[in-house]
């Protein structure tokens, strides 16, 4: 029985060939009163049955199986439109990374990297590790009330979705660059939001995902293949360019700053703030300090609350701010605090964010004649 009054433990469902990974991770989270495992599965084809059978709310899920590996199970519930959340249970290595990144843009909500195996890592403090990764992953999904004050957060008809306005911008600036903060599910819906951006975008992009280092430069690489704009992983003294996309690189925090009219990247390794490094908010402080009003922020998918702090410094210095809605956000964690908070101009589902983007930045020529 869960220890929130009313709410009832999230179904676990775990996925993956090897007997002590399975054992590891159920030894990890069978102690925890909100989460219920619900079943295990030793490969993909057994998985995707269970799915139908146990309807767990969440899989935790290996990639690399026998019969039907992570990628095909992935597919298999897009196309079975099979309601779970799901997090990817993978090496931490290069090729571990890279496999990841392909499942978060299949449609895989978040990861855990599985503890690295050797002599001096025993099996219980290999059991710590996980339950202190994927413990609180897992319960970002419970099922919660919606939140809505006074902001209508999800859409009456998700196949038509509604703008809803939130809070009105009495002096709109020339936007002259567009800040983006972004976490869990954060990677498809930038597979999703990057590719609707024309070549001919005319400002740039800087962006705080939260991933660790060499993650963030397989998803810049993977971004680029498919959006019309330039997507790069940032690094210290880049400067920016209009219709390029900047990803701040995992274990820095990105700033940007005016050295005498140019306008440069720059990375640090100070503390993490709201627990993350890259943080939104150190971002956001930075690009309000530099461009006043003439920036468009915009708050996507993500647990906690990391960017509120930085919004409402630029909402102050009269920039615009975007948030992502609850029905379209794999989790309403950061953009649900930002709407509740009163700060957002607009509350949209992410199959309209880009045309919404888009349209705040040409209306910069329209302002200027």
């Amino acid at each position: 029985m869960s220890n929130l009054e009313g709410v009832p433990p999230v179904r676990v469902l775990i996925v993956d060939d090897s007997v002590i990974v399975r054992k590891a991770v159920n030894d990890a989270l069978r102690s925890d009163p909100e989460i219920e495992i619900v079943g295990v599965a030793e490969n993909g084809k057994i998985a995707l049955e269970k799915l139908k059978e146990l309807k767990p709310e969440v899989m935790v899920l290996d990639i690399e199986m026998p019969i039907c590996d992570g990628f095909g199970v992935l597919k298999k519930i897009s196309e079975d439109r099979i309601r779970v959340k799901t997090i990817m249970f993978s090496t931490l290595t290069e090729r571990g990374a890279w496999q990841t990144i392909k499942a978060l843009s299949l449609g895989a909500n978040d990861y855990v990297p599985k503890p690295t195996s050797g002599a001096s890592v025993g099996y219980s403090e290999g059991v710590k590790k996980v339950a202190k990764e994927l413990t609180p992953k897992i319960k970002q999904f419970r099922k919660r009330k919606s939140t809505t004050l006074g902001v209508s957060a999800t859409a009456p008809n998700p196949s038509k979705p509604m703008r809803t306005k939130a809070r009105p911008l009495s002096r709109p600036g020339i936007v002259k660059i567009v800040a983006i903060g972004i976490s869990t599910g954060g990677p498809e819906a930038l597979t999703q939001l990057l590719p609707e951006f024309a070549s001919s975008f005319p400002v740039p992009i800087v962006i705080v995902q939260h991933m660790p280092k060499l993650f963030t430069k397989l998803l810049s690489e993977r971004l680029n293949l498919t959006a019309n704009i330039k997507v790069l992983e940032a690094a210290d003294g880049m400067i920016l360019e209009p219709g390029v996309a900047y990803i701040a690189p995992g274990g820095y925090h990105l700033e940007v700053n005016d050295c005498k009219g140019k306008i440069l990247l720059s990375t640090n390794q100070d503390p993490p703030k709201n627990s993350c490094r890259p943080a939104v908010d150190v971002l956001f402080h930075s690009v309000a300090e530099v461009y006043g009003s003439n920036c468009l922020a915009v708050i996507m998918t993500g647990m906690g609350k990391d960017g509120l702090e930085g919004i409402e410094v630029m909402q102050k210095k009269g920039s615009q701010v975007i948030a992502q809605d609850q029905a379209s956000s794999v989790v309403w964690g950061m953009p649900g605090a930002v709407v509740n908070a009163g700060l957002a101009n607009e509350v949209l589902p992410l199959n309209q964010m880009a045309s919404a983007i888009q349209g705040a930045v040409m209306r910069k020529a329209a302002i200027s004649t």
